[in-house]
């Protein structure tokens, strides 16, 4: 039966991955291929003196050492070029890279990395509470002559790595008049992805051109970033997708294979860069630590009248993407509740003695919205009103404008979903049945569909399937193996398991902007669409020939080419693509699609790299908690999503995505927390002190889709999948809140927090 869209459909990398066919990025092996270990700082920060490798190199089975004096005098980054692939005249991070050690098996080159001898002048480390001081030696002496990679620059210097700025004029007049004047300080510790499969990448050297097998969420990323640092063009790098063990971020950037690159280059072999966990998590690009001040000032009806922000993120050692999500906050704080008058902004981004941090699904969003949701509890209170009902009274609207002047069309939406939500969960009923120790917590939120290009090749086999080619890929979400493919069957009229998509492969797919931000349903997707229609044009013209009817009166249905109203007239989709491969040629289109710029006002900010949420999607969550007044922990007893998806494409994909999205903000909002000790060094350095929630943790989320089709894509589509943790923290703090009366300032809200704050409530008492 042919696939429709909306309706249901097993995904196509379902047996593969549950008979453990599928190749992950450590699975892959090639004849000869050696095996790398990392040789990594043991120390923070300090002056690299010496690194004797003679012992290692004499070992059993050594291959080769590689160090810095081997590595191309190149630079590479993201946004600003201000990393090398190995330490050299100073190491900035605990577990930086300094040499690699490469055998003929895994073990051997563990075991020879341990024997490699590095000296080190020990510095005092850099935390970001000094870089914020002022206080400590500047990471980057070199900082000026970095160069941006899109060659637009941003307000830098000394260990600020970036600073946003919006300074509009009457923000102090503002609060001179006010009425009441609401302050919060609130805190985020780091967060780890906790995928499944630690980072692993295979590189081999051969005619001037590197080959790197990985699984990597961006496939054209990583290409650009081995390229940049082993400083060659960028045709001169291929690199091939697998399938992915997770990453939710930290694995679009390049992170093993330029280690890998360079270890193929020096030694002529294939080499293979495999972390332990100990390893990925030491150095994972985790979601970033971050202070924020909100002070808002009210007039004597309540109205918001002006704002003062700042917020102060760790970027680590080095920038990866983190200067653009610098801009971030200017968005997310004016963006869903109305500003009558001004917002003074100040987003800084530090340099500090710590791993590089980076992208987690809803990047910094979801710490910004805990402190946006919670100050507005704190606003209410304060005016003594009830929290839904203020809310509701400064909700965007159709038309209105963001902080940085994008126009949200559809804003609306917002109030549909409170009543939606009102629907499925009555506010006031709620807090009329809550239990003791319990509470009830409410957040909305803008959000995103990352907007960067993608393009698919359809072609259609004389056996009648499809074959779906594009770099696009998924780390888990279905994406592919679900929204694409039903794309590409339901336009065609093919069957469940007639779309097959081919894995990532720069050398052969057009550029795709990588499993990110939600964006592959929605953009590739267009393309998808776009493409599938070109070839299914194609075959009814073909179709039409060999049943003698006009093209108009074709349809393609469960892989037969008939004519309407007439059953028996009917082609298989087989022969129709043969007599086309046969007769004009091979039945194949490709079509790329990217999301036009959204305008917005250049003079909002200085320093602002992320001016516009693209494709925004409006949400509101509820959560009900209850808090052992005994041990503190807090349990969330239930979670209820309305998330503005524009078309569904894929249901149980996408109810998939949100349950999966909820319980990883459930991780972060009581569980989850990366700390950096005084000693810039991580204090979770595994994930038995770093705790995951489990199963019994999370509760059966409620979720309700509100289809409101974005006119610029395909279908309609907009994203799904990283929306849904954007406002864990927001719901779930507010409602901890309202269970214990107490404001809860720090991410995760820990059973030690909650006993602190029922000891002081008690107290008070």
């Amino acid at each position: 039966m042919s696939v429709t869209i909306g309706g249901t459909m097993d995904r196509t990398d379902g047996v593969a991955k549950v008979t453990g066919k599928a190749q992950y990025g450590v699975d892959h092996v090639e004849a000869g291929m050696a095996h790398a270990a990392v040789v990594r700082s043991p120390v923070p920060a300090g002056r690299l003196v010496g690194v004797d490798v003679g012992a290692a190199r004499r070992m059993p089975e050594v291959v080769g050492v590689v160090t810095a004096a081997d590595q191309p005098d190149s630079y590479g980054g993201w946004v600003l070029q201000d990393q090398r692939i190995l330490a050299s005249d100073q190491v900035r991070y605990e577990g930086e890279p300094i040499a690699i050690v490469v055998a003929e098996t895994r073990a051997a080159a563990i075991a020879a990395a341990a024997a490699v001898r590095v000296e080190i002048e020990e510095w005092e480390a850099v935390t970001m509470a000094k870089a914020v001081a002022g206080e400590g030696h500047v990471i980057h002496p070199d900082w000026q002559s970095y160069v941006p990679t899109f060659g637009v620059d941003h307000p830098r210097w000394g260990n600020c790595a970036c600073e946003v700025r919006a300074e509009p004029d009457g923000v102090d007049e503002a609060f001179a008049r006010a009425a009441h004047v609401v302050e919060d300080t609130f805190t985020a510790n780091r967060q780890y992805q906790a995928y499944l499969e630690p980072k692993a990448a295979t590189a081999s050297y051969a005619d001037g051109r590197y080959i790197l097998h990985t699984a990597t969420q961006y496939p054209f990323n990583v290409r650009e970033r081995v390229a940049q640092l082993m400083g060659v063009r960028l045709s001169d790098v291929r690199v091939v997708g697998k399938t992915i063990g997770g990453g939710f971020g930290a694995k679009l950037d390049g992170w093993v294979e330029p280690l890998a690159a360079l270890a193929a280059r020096v030694t002529g072999r294939t080499v293979q860069v495999r972390l332990s966990r100990a390893e990925d998590i030491l150095t994972c690009p985790m979601r970033e630590n971050a202070t924020m001040t909100i002070r808002t000032a009210l007039d004597d009806e309540g109205r918001m009248i002006g704002r003062q922000f700042t917020c102060e993120m760790d970027n680590g050692a080095y920038s990866g993407e983190m200067p653009w999500l610098a801009s971030l906050p200017l968005t997310v704080i004016g963006a869903v509740y109305k500003l009558h008058g001004p917002m003074r902004a100040v987003c800084r981004l530090w340099y500090t003695n710590t791993p590089p941090t980076g992208a987690f699904r809803g990047v910094n969003g979801v710490y910004l919205y805990m402190a946006q949701e919670q100050h507005m509890d704190h606003i209410a209170d304060t005016l003594g009103v009830d929290r839904r009902e203020y809310r509701l009274r400064h909700l965007f609207e159709d038309g209105d404008a963001s902080r940085t002047g994008q126009v949200l069309e559809q804003a609306g939406i917002l109030r549909q979903a409170f009543d939606r939500l009102e629907e499925r969960a009555p506010w006031q009923e709620i807090l009329d049945n809550l239990g003791p120790n319990q509470g009830v917590g409410i957040a909305a939120a803008v959000w995103m569909t990352n907007p960067l290009p993608g393009e698919v090749t359809i072609k259609m086999s004389e056996d009648g399937t499809a074959s779906l080619v594009t770099a696009a890929n998924d780390n888990g979400s279905g994406a592919v193996s679900m929204g694409l493919t039903q794309i590409v069957a339901s336009t065609l009229g093919l069957s469940e398991g007639d779309v097959r998509a081919s894995m990532p492969d720069t050398d052969i797919s057009g550029y795709d902007g990588g499993s990110q931000g939600s964006r592959t349903t929605a953009i590739v997707g267009t393309a998808a669409l776009e493409a599938s229609t070109k070839v299914r044009e194609q075959l009814l013209a073909t179709a039409a020939g060999l049943l003698e009817a006009h093209v108009d009166d074709i349809e393609l249905v469960d892989g037969q080419a008939r004519v309407k109203g007439s059953p028996s007239a009917t082609v298989p989709l087989g022969q129709v693509a043969a007599a086309a491969t046969f007769t004009g040629g091979a039945v194949t289109a490709t079509s790329s699609y990217a999301t036009p710029p959204v305008p917005f006002d250049a003079g909002c900010a200085t320093g602002a790299l992320f001016t516009t949420m693209c494709t925004p999607t409006y949400h509101v969550h509820l959560a009900v908690v209850e808090v052992d007044d005994v041990t503190g922990n807090v349990d969330v007893v239930r979670y209820v999503v309305v998330q503005d998806a524009g078309k569904v494409i894929s249901p149980v994909g996408a109810r998939g995505q949100v349950q999966g999205g909820i319980a990883q903000g459930i991780g972060y909002s009581l569980y989850e927390s990366q700390r950096i000790g005084d000693d810039a060094r991580l204090v979770e350095r595994s994930l038995e002190s770093y705790r995951l929630p489990l199963a019994v943790d999370i509760p059966d989320v409620e979720v309700v889709f509100l289809e409101n089709p974005d006119p610029q894509t395909g279908l309609g589509a907009k994203g799904i999948g990283e929306a849904p943790i954007v406002l864990s923290a927001a719901a779930i703090s507010t409602a901890v809140r309202h269970a214990t009366g107490r404001t809860f300032n720090a991410i995760p809200i820990t059973p030690e927090d909650v006993m602190f704050a029922l000891q002081e409530a008690e107290e008070v008492r």
